[in-house]
């Protein structure tokens, strides 16, 4: 099964309150995203946004220039029914984050549980270069993924865990870790996920 069919399978007729990465409210993202301290006018992408609720709250705040991508296309249709009439304000990049070329350059890049996805050194060497080339200098990264103590496996599929340190190994020479922490996150079926956040200065 291809990746894009194994998330469209998982995406399809699902209630997204009821996977277990959703967030009632993407707390350390937000405040990640706040302190980067960028203009409500620049470009924003959030990397594998799904069904996520971090683009309402970017809206709600009076960010303008926003995008989300995912493989999923049910993904994107669940949240484009969820903002409704707002959906219209928001790219939506129905594309593979290790294989798609940006139209524009960005500001802002987050990312929530895509990047662990990737197990193969050659698939995050091509995420690497695609954010490397398309976040301009000054920009921010920001990479959340399960911690070195967070689950082996997520979807059925196993996952890279990861800590600040190794992170930024990871990342190479071109992003200069200014922030990190822990986030206990704690799943619809009340059981805990560690996650590593991670916010990268593009140098």
């Amino acid at each position: 099964m291809s990746t894009k069919t194994h998330w469209d399978k998982a995406w399809k007729g699902a209630d997204p309150a009821g996977k277990s990465w959703y967030q009632e409210e993407a707390g350390h993202s937000l405040e990640m995203i706040e302190a980067s301290a960028i203009a409500h006018g620049e470009a924003i992408i959030d990397v594998g946004g799904g069904a996520s609720v971090l683009v309402d709250a970017l809206l709600d705040r009076g960010f303008q220039n926003l995008s989300v991508l995912d493989i999923s296309k049910a993904a994107l249709q669940s949240a484009q029914a969820r903002l409704g009439l707002r959906a219209d304000n928001v790219k939506w990049l129905c594309e593979d984050a290790t294989s798609w070329t940006p139209a524009h350059p960005f500001r802002l890049w987050h990312d929530r549980a895509v990047f662990h996805f990737l197990t193969d050194a050659k698939d995050r060497q091509k995420y690497r270069e695609i954010a490397q080339a398309n976040i301009v200098p000054g920009g921010h990264l920001i990479m959340a993924t399960f911690a070195m103590d967070g689950p082996e496996k997520c979807s059925g599929l196993p996952v890279q865990r990861y800590s600040a340190q190794s992170m930024a190994t990871e990342m190479g020479d071109g992003f200069s870790l200014i922030e990190d922490r822990v986030e206990a996150h704690i799943t619809p079926g009340g059981s805990i996920q560690k996650f590593q956040y991670c916010r990268f200065l593009r140098v």
